[in-house]
């Protein structure tokens, strides 16, 4: 059963790219977004179309809005967008803030955060019963980053993806009338190459903190943003799920 488009931006590799396979598992074309690496975005569309799904690889800079308006239009050619997963995000330079450069921090926040306004804007105006659309889901992957602040590591990371949660908030009750519903994911420690960089030892001491004793999967954070999407949360909207393995 076809359930229309998703759009999975930083679908190329981790988190996202297990978004996206599991999107088309579940019956959905999938436009994946990049900004680099389009041996691995192919890659992806390669996978899903073994599978018998549907899927592109559009080169998009979130942050740019010419990019995502471009991007939209490549998806819109896919059929009606009916999910859209948020989880393009870089986590910048590593450090204390007082060693951060304006330009790292800028980088952040036009990718995580006007990234992510601007894909949301124009989910919206496809997805709005005010605009004539037929309603859908957008899922942010935030991080529990949002809530712990990251101190000594990247506090300006942190500070994005709490923008994402408000984000997620405000805007699921914005539109929660006209058929949409936002909700975000914050993943914990998650097997992806977001730590690369970190400090040596940090990954230990985080896995120590995590009560479940072991670093969490892309696969499993896919399969909390899928159900997000799916029929069995139409009550559910403005939520922030945890999914730290219990770390808080």
């Amino acid at each position: 059963m076809s359930r229309g488009v998703a759009i999975v931006t930083g679908g190329g590799r981790g988190i996202g790219a297990a978004t996206a396979r599991l999107a088309a598992a579940r019956g959905y074309a999938v436009a994946i977004f990049y900004r680099s690496g389009k041996a691995a975005a192919d890659g992806v569309v390669a996978a899903i179309e073994r599978a018998d799904g549907r899927a592109i690889a559009v080169q998009v800079d979130v942050g740019r809005e010419d990019d995502v308006l471009r991007g939209l239009r490549a998806a819109d050619a896919l059929g009606p967008l009916t999910l859209l997963v948020n989880n393009a995000g870089i986590v910048g330079p590593i450090g204390r803030l007082d060693t951060l450069d304006a330009a790292g921090l800028y980088d952040v926040l036009r990718t995580n955060v006007a990234g992510a306004f601007l894909c949301a804007r124009e989910a919206v105006k496809r997805m709005s019963t005010a605009h004539g659309g037929q309603g859908g889901s957008i899922v942010n992957v935030s991080s529990g980053a949002a809530e712990n602040g990251s101190p000594g590591v990247y506090v300006h990371y942190a500070a994005s993806k709490a923008a994402l949660d408000a984000m997620t908030i405000g805007l699921a009750r914005e539109v929660a009338r006209e058929g949409i519903r936002v909700n975000a994911v914050r993943p914990g420690l998650i097997d992806t190459d977001i730590h690369v960089g970190r400090p040596p030892g940090q990954l230990d001491t985080l896995l120590a903190q995590t009560p479940m004793g072991r670093i969490g999967t892309p696969d499993e954070i896919a399969a909390a943003i899928l159900w997000l999407a799916s029929d069995e949360a139409g009550f559910v909207t403005a939520a922030l799920l945890d999914a730290r393995g219990g770390k808080y």
